[in-house]
This record gives structure tokens, sequence and C-alpha cells, in this order.
């Protein structure tokens, strides 16, 4: 259980293993049953504002500074207490029959004494199988995974725990695209050794997808690949939460000099520093506890108002905690592929040197490999009448070189045409006719696919496939058979794949292979066209294979096998040494020809992008893609705009590169920048500050080859080096990192696979919805929850102040004007509803929010809610406290206790008429917040007989004594809010006329 290290499992011996291995369950949960409630204690009360609380709740214990009930401290502590409980309770539960139904799937085990039905894992062919892997890596096309060969002779399944075996496996790791271990049989004469790769492996929480396994189980528990590839994301806090707690701090600031400044006017005569504790609680609502549950309360509200919108469907919140960071976003940080594009690949370039065949002359092509096809069968009925080929001289047509060309493609992959049944025809039926209406192409890549249809659209139609052979049918119907004699896969390293293949007509060995230009130009053999023409149809949006093949003879082949197969049995430095294997083949290779297949734009993405820029945001294109694809894809969507000058940062090795290049990009202006992810390393490692400020001054950067660790680099770096809120955008497993990094990650929907959607956030089904999730959903959000804040912020310095003036009049006595009751009561029966009503509040429609996206700019300056703001409120609590209490004192007659029911009365009035003033676009909700609030004080007035004088209200010099007051309060602060928005109007006042 300590170190992770490699082992020996033994097929039928667990007697025989080495060391422990971890037990065979996953646990994502934060507590146990013990350590919840504390935890969650911990948890909330390390923070400033509720230790604050804490510290006031528990003081009403010692009697010399009580100050009425218990419950006026106790009740609304609680109750944000238990809110926060029950909901960490609900997530813990969720965690917990998650990790159950995955603990609990049942497998089959085998053993001496039969199958055994267990749970906690799965796993078990005899036979290749397919396997989908969308939950581990994004991809959701499937990949082929083959069996141990020397185990597929014996009779039965059971066999395995007859013969003496075992299984050699590298020390657990992160990667999950490579596998090193060997599989040894020692009952044999020779003993066999077979290497093992990650062909042979199924990982944990990936779906066998056809065929049924046996295998041998190697890592559990925590050593399993998908679970050290779970990164515990962080915990976000909001910065609109942390420009609150800031707030509060000096809220709390306030109270401490208030209270000070009451002890001090006493002169400090007695114990005066009981006096101050004292002060601190009668001045406690200064700092409002509600000020936290309104908020909460207000992002549920915010983000069930987001997936409830019709006009973006699928929208899930998964982080309820953070709407208002869509409001604030500066830097937007996007994927490209099925982001912005539709990662779906249409064939559309080939490209032979000196011809090119688009979409409009496909037709030529079917008809060059037609015309081989039947001059090949020409050939062989000339050979079979005079023996030979030699008398034929087959002159290097435009035909052959298509043929040459299409017959690469359709053999360099590694797809697997799948048989599916249709009601009519079973699926062995199928596969043995080769029926094309039940056909589907599998692969590990739309490209691939993409190619392999392309070859059947041209009259090559790839028909069987297993580990060892291939089938090809040509246009007469003709079934060309091929042993696959090795495959090299594509790997994001080598960026190639390649395979050799045995003709079983003719006999002949060739090594094919695929990959991008920037490999192959040093592979292929000297030609001119092969840079210029990959350039142009980068330029168009294509993204670019290069084809070549090479003839083996028998001798050389066996050769490079016996090699192969010795480096595939290495343990330590297996890759390497493998490669530097398959490189001595990768010389001189003729080069065939130049595929291009388009992936196409998303719907709207244009526009969507054009919002996004108008609003002030800046875009930024992270992808994996070539520098050329990537160009021309910002181009295409109008991330670039035609009027902005381009700046393609040349590839840098050294300081000395990085320094002149640097040099040349400051001396433009308004200029989009391109960098690879190679480039872009070398200037973060020696000029990380200039670039970056380079970098942000851009109207537009495009990071092509960026690996998914330098995506969250950026992030991080955007963060630390601007303080401004970013959004991360991707829809791959390869886009988590970024998504987990940025303030905001949103998830799109696409066919890499859930994984980004579920590590996100936010999640959208369409790049598009993300223009009215900011400019709608995250501006409402913002502007309503600052709204809120200074709201109840407002209500509480209200009372404070109230409390204040009190005292001052009456000796500076720290004597409470209200009774806990009537503090509860005010916050939360008479105020709470009116007050939370601002969150359906709005200052434009929705329509215009979308049609005027500059809108959005203003919010970027946090104006809402600044200090300037938070000022002005504290003022105005100031000046209506003062006036509904000094007022109330002018006011009463002859008992002191109506000095209660007008201060009271005044002060519920003057909130709801402030809801009231404040108010831009009534709903419905509002009007019956505002009626039901008043019809509960007034309902309530029955039961306060014991603080309020009932039949003092009920008397016309009440009702227009409360009036005045209320209109002193209000009155002259809607008449300077008139003239402001007179003469200094909102930038939206035109679009609301």
């Amino acid at each position: 259980m300590g170190d992770f290290r490699p082992r020996t499992v033994w097929l039928g011996h667990p007697e025989k293993r080495e060391q422990r291995y971890p037990r065979n369950v996953i646990n994502n949960q934060k507590y146990n049953f013990f350590t919840f409630l504390p935890g969650v204690l911990f948890n909330q009360f390390k923070y400033f504002f509720n230790l604050y609380f804490l510290l006031l709740a528990c003081s009403q214990f010692v009697n010399e500074l009580r100050l009425g009930a218990l419950y006026t401290y106790w009740v609304p502590l609680g109750f944000v207490l238990i809110i926060t409980i029950v909901r960490e309770a609900v997530e813990e539960v969720r965690c917990f029959l998650r990790d159950k139904e995955v603990n609990s799937q049942i497998y089959s085990k085998l053993s001496t004494r039969g199958e055994q039905i267990h749970t906690h894992t799965r796993v078990i062919n005899m036979r290749s199988c397919f396997l989908r892997t969308d939950q581990l890596d994004g991809e959701t096309d499937w990949k082929l995974r083959l069996p141990v060969s020397c185990t597929q002779r014996l009779p039965t399944a059971a066999d395995l725990l007859q013969i003496r075996s075992y299984v050699y496996a590298e020390e657990p790791n992160i990667d999950i695209h490579n596998f090193i271990g060997t599989f040894t049989r020692e009952d044999g004469d020779p003993p066999v050794n077979e290497s093992l790769s990650i062909e042979n492996t199924l990982w944990a929480s990936t779906v066998i997808a056809s065929g049924t396994v046996v295998g041998v189980v190697v890592y559990t528990g925590k050593e399993l690949r998908s679970v050290m590839n779970t990164s515990n994301p962080r915990h976000k806090i909001g910065l609109f939460d942390l420009e609150v707690n800031c707030l509060t701090k000096i809220l709390f600031g306030a109270l401490v000099v208030v209270s000070l400044v009451m002890v001090a006017l006493q002169h400090f005569a007695g114990r005066w520093y009981l006096q101050i504790f004292r002060f601190l609680l009668l001045f406690s609502n200064i700092v409002p506890i509600s000020l936290r549950v309104n908020l909460d309360m207000g992002k549920m509200v915010f983000s069930w108002m987001i997936r409830k919108d019709s006009k973006i469907p699928g929208t899930v919140v998964r982080a309820s905690t953070i709407p208002e960071q869509l409001g604030r976003i500066s830097y937007l940080l996007t994927d490209k592929t099925g982001t912005l594009t539709q990662n779906e690949m249409v064939f559309r370039r080939l490209h032979l040197g000196t011809v090119a065949y688009g979409m409009d002359s496909m037709d030529e092509v079917q008809s060059h490999v037609f015309s081989a096809y039947t001059q090949v069968n020409m050939l062989i009925s000339n050979m079979n009448t005079t023996g030979s080929l030699s008398a034929t001289k087959v002159r290097k047509t435009i035909s052959s070189r298509v043929h040459e060309a299409v017959k690469a493609i359709a053999l360099v992959h590694n797809v697997t045409p799948v048989y599916e049944s249709n009601g009519v025809t079973d699926q062995a039926e199928a596969e043995q006719h080769y029926e094309d209406t039940c056909r589907v192409y599998q692969a590990s890549s739309p490209d691939e696919v993409s190619l392999v249809q392309w070859t059947e659209s041209v009259g090559l139609t790839l028909v069987g496939r297993d580990q060892s052979s291939m089938q090809l049918r040509t246009p007469s119907g003709q079934i060309l058979n091929f042993t696959i004699l090795q495959i090299f896969p594509f790997t994001y390293e080598s960026k190639r794949m390649g395979i050799i293949v045995r003709d079983e007509t003719t006999g002949e060995i060739t090594f094919y292979m695929k990959g991008a230009d920037v490999v192959m130009a040093g592979i292929v053999q000297y030609n001119d066209w092969l840079e210029e023409e990959c350039g142009n149809m980068a330029r168009e949006g294509l993204r670019v294979l290069v084809v070549a093949k090479k003839s083996l003879t028998e001798e050389q082949y066996q050769d490079f096998e016996a090699r192969y197969v010795q480096a595939k049995l290495s343990v330590h430095d297996r890759s390497l040494k493998v490669a530097t294997v398959i490189e001595s083949l990768e010389m001189e290779m003729e080069l065939l020809c130049l595929t291009g297949v388009e992936d196409q734009l998303q719907a709207d993405v244009r526009p969507t992008l054009e919002i996004l820029r108008n609003a002030g945001i800046k875009v930024w294109m992270l992808t994996g893609d070539k520098l050329e694809t990537a160009t021309c894809t910002a181009k295409n969507a109008h991330l670039v705009t035609r009027n902005q000058d381009i700046h393609v940062f040349r590839p840098v090795t050294t300081r000395g590169e990085a320094h002149l290049e640097l040099n040349a990009f400051r001396r433009k202006h308004d200029c989009a920048l391109v960098i690879s992810g190679d480039s872009l390393e070398v200037c973060l490692k020696f000029y990380e500050y200039e670039f970056m400020e380079l970098a942000c001054q851009c109207p537009a950067v495009v990071c092509c080859r960026c690996a998914p660790t330098q995506k969250a680099q950026i992030v991080r770096l955007l963060q630390e080096r601007t303080g401004k809120l970013t959004c991360a955008v991707g829809d791959g497993g390869n886009d988590v990192s970024m998504i987990q990094e940025a303030d905001c990650g949103v998830g799109v929907e696409g066919k890499e696979g859930k994984q980004a959607s579920l590590a996100a956030d936010f999640s959208v089904s369409q790049f598009k919805h993300l223009g009215r999730l900011l400019m709608v959903h995250g501006r409402n959000s913002y502007k309503r929850s600052a709204a809120l804040s200074q709201f109840v912020i407002h209500r509480s310095l209200c009372i404070s102040t109230m409390q204040a003036v009190f005292s001052s009049v009456f000796y500076f006595a720290s004597v409470p004007l209200y009774q806990g009751f009537l503090i509860i009561g005010y916050s939360t029966i008479y105020t709470m509803f009116p007050v939370f009503s601002l969150v359906l509040d709005k200052d434009v429609k929705s329509e215009v929010a979308m049609l005027y996206p500059e809108l959005y700019k203003d919010l970027l300056k946090g104006r809402p809610l600044s200090f300037k703001t938070f000022l002005i409120w504290v003022l105005i609590s100031i000046y209506q406290g003062s006036i509904i209490m000094y007022g109330a004192l002018l006011l009463f007659e002859s008992e002191f206790v109506h000095i209660v029911a007008i201060s009271f009365t005044s002060l519920i009035l003057t909130e709801l008429l402030m809801v009231a003033l404040t108010v831009q676009t009534w709903h419905w909700l509002m009007i019956v917040a505002e009626l039901l609030s008043l019809a509960c004080y007034i309902a309530s007035l029955v039961f306060l007989h014991e603080f309020i004088d009932v039949y003092f209200i009920a008397t016309l010099s009440f009702v227009w004594k409360v009036t005045a007051i209320t209109l002193v309060s209000c009155l002259p602060l809607y008449i300077l809010k008139y003239l402001r928005r007179r003469f200094s109007p909102p930038s939206y006042s035109k679009l609301t006329s």
C-alpha cells in the first residue's frame, strides 16, 4: 500500500503475489459518518464571516454581555448552518450512491472451482473486441483491443488456470495511452514470452462495446488509471463573494470604531472593556448574517433560471455558487475541434502533386480506379495466357497513380467495419455477404472514418478486417485479401501511423504510412511540391495528411520483424527502442498523395464570436491542430476580423530567437497573434512577463499544437498577470484541465463524450448558447446579486444607525431599542420577500441585451458593486436611520413605548418603499411580496401588544407621523435619483425608452 511498484501477477495462483494491493473500491466522498459534522463545521467557521457570528452567539451565555433572548443570535446562525449541513449532506449522499453503484458492479471470476459471481469490478474474450473510452479520454469512437496470441490456442477459458504463466506489469502511472508489460508461459518448450502494450489492455471506466473479455486484474483501487487521472478540481470562490467578504470586513471595522467611540464618549468610565463588548453586540447588525443566506438563495434562483431557459435547451449548472462570474468574463479560451467546429469530417481534396481532385471531380477518381482494376484484370489474363508479364510494359499512368493512392488510403488506418443486424439479415450473414446496408465503420478518429468512407465512394470498399487480415472490394466486386503483418498506431508524439501488409494475390509486402507534413517531409523522397501544397490546403481550412509507401522484400521484412519483436520484449526504455527500430524503415519512402479533410464550423459560431468581441471579451483559441489549419479556422470563424493583421510567430528554440521575435511583434499594433506550442514554451521559459504583456494587448490569440497541460498553464498565467476573470470552453477530455483551471468552465456536449461537460461548472449543448449564457444570465446574475447584497447591507445598517442614535440620546447607554423578536421579524417576515424579489429585476429585456452586447462591457469594471456604490448605500442607510429615529423621538407624545411603534413601522415602510423605488422592471411576484409583507406586519400587530401599543397605531396621529417620517426619509433620495438619471443617464437608458 506504499509507493507504486511494478508487479508480477500469476494466473490462478493468488498465493504467489509478492505484495499487497489496494482494495478494488473507489471513494470520492469528502467525509465519512464520523467526520461529517466536525468537517462541515470546521469548513464553515474557518472563514471570518461565520466565525464572527459564532462568537457573538456564544457571548450571550455570559450574563454581563447578554442583550436580550438567546434566540436573537442563535436562530439566524442555526438557520445558516442547517442550510449548509443539509446541502453538504445531500452532496455526500449523492456521492456515496455514485460510488456504491460503481463498487457494486457484477463481474464473473474464473477460478479452479468454476465461475463465481462477485462485485466491485468489470472484465472478461477469446478474440479481439471493441472498447469505448469516452469517459476516460473523451473520445467517442471505438478502439480495437487484442488478446494475448499464445492463449488463443487453448481449448477453453478454464485452461488458463492449468498453465504455468504470469503477467509482468509496470508500476501504476497516469498515462492512459501507453502500457509496458510482458506475458510469460513457463510450461512450454521453449518458454513463450509475448510483449503486452496498450492494445492488450482494458482500463477501468471503459465499456466493452463488442464481444466479451477474459482478463487478468493488474491494477485496483487507487492504482487505477481512471482514479490516478482524476484530479481534485479546485474549489472555486467567485470574485463577487470575495468582494462581499471584503465589504463585511469593512463593516466589522466600522462596528469596532463605533463601539470605541461610544465608550470614549463615556470617558471610559467603569468597566469600559465590558461596555465595548456590549456595544459590539448591540450594533452587530452592521454585519448582516442574512447576507450570506440571501446570496446563496439568489444563486439557486439564478441557476434555476439558466436551466429553465428554453432558448438555451440542455444547459446544466453544475456549480451553483458562481453564476455571477458569468457576468464579468474578460478572457474566453476555447478549443477548436468539436467546440468551434462540428467534428464531422468531410473528404474535400486529393492531391497527387501534378493534379488535384476536389468534390466536383470525384467522378474522375472513380473512373481512374475502375480503369486501373480493369487493366490489372487484363494483365492477369495476359499472364495466364503467356505465363509471364515481362512482355507487357506498364507505364505509370495517371490511373495507376490514383489507384495506388486510393489503395494506400484504404489500407493505412485502424478502421474496422462492423455489421449490424437490420431485422432481416443477422450479423453473421451480413458479415459473410458484406452487405453495405448493415456496415458501420468504427475507428478511434473521425478523420480515419471519413477517409475510408471516401475510398468506398470511389469504388474501393473496406468490407472486412480482423486482427491479422483485411479485405477490400474492387469496383467489379472482386475481394482483395491482405495479411496485416505489423501495425504502428498513431501517437501524439510520432504524429503518424503505419502498417505493413502482404497482398495475398501477388505476395508483395508493402509498408504504408500517413502522417502530418511536419514529420513526413523528412521521411519521403525529395520533392518540390509537398510543402507548398500542404500550406495551400491548410489555408483553405483543410486537415492535411501525407500518404507514402515503401516496398519490402521478404528478407528485409524478416530482419525488421526480428529486431522489432526483441525491442517490444524490453521492459526498460521500450518506447525508445521500438521507435528506433521503426525509424529504420521510415527512409526514402515514395510520396503518393495528400488528403484534405474539412471540419465544418458549428452553427452560429460567427455571430456568437462577434457578440463576445463587441462585449469586450477577448477570445483565445487553443488547439492541437497545425498552425495553418488553426489560422484558417480563426479567419473562417471571424475570430480575426477582416481588417486585422495576423502576426505568425516564427518557430523559436533559443532565448535569442525568442527575444528577436518578441521585438518584431512589439512593433505591430492591433494585430492578432498565432503561435505554436513549442514556441510558446520557449517564450514562457525566458520571457514570461514580456510575452503575456504583449499577448494580452492582442485582439485575438491563436495557440496551435497545444498540449492539455499548456492550455491550463495559459489560463493560469492570464489569471495571475491580468487579475481578470477567465472562461474556458471545450468538449473533449483534453480540455478538462483548462476547464477546471478557469474561473468559469463551460463544457460542450460534443462527439468526444461528456468528460468535459461533467468536469465543467456549466454545460451547454452548443457553442452558440454561450452568447446568451453570458450576455443575459451572466449579466443579470451579477447585477441582481449586487443590488441584493447592497439592500441587505442597507437594511441592517438602518436598524444599527437607529440603535446608535437611540443610545447617544440616552447618554450612550448600551440598551437595545427593539426586542429580539422584532429584529428577527424585521429581517425575515417583514422585509425578506420584497428585498429578495430583486433577484427578478432587470434593467433591459433579454433581447436588448443580446442585440447590444456593449452593455456587458460596463460590468467588466465592477461598478454595480464597488466601494463607491457601497459608500453611497452606507450614507443612505445612515441618513434614513437617523431620520426615522430622530423623527420618532421628536413626534412621540406622552408614552415612551410609542417610540418603538413609530420607528419600527416607519423602518418597515421605508424599506418596502425603497425596494419599490429601486425596481426597474416589475414582476408580479414583486407586487405580491410587497403586499404580503405589509399584510403580515399588520396582521402580526395583534401578537405584538407586549412591544407595541396597538391602540396607538389605530389613531390618525400615528398614521400621519409615520407617513411624514417615511416621506422625509425616501422622497429626497428619489428626487436626487431622478435628477441624476436626468442629467447623467445610464448607458442603457435609450434602449429602455
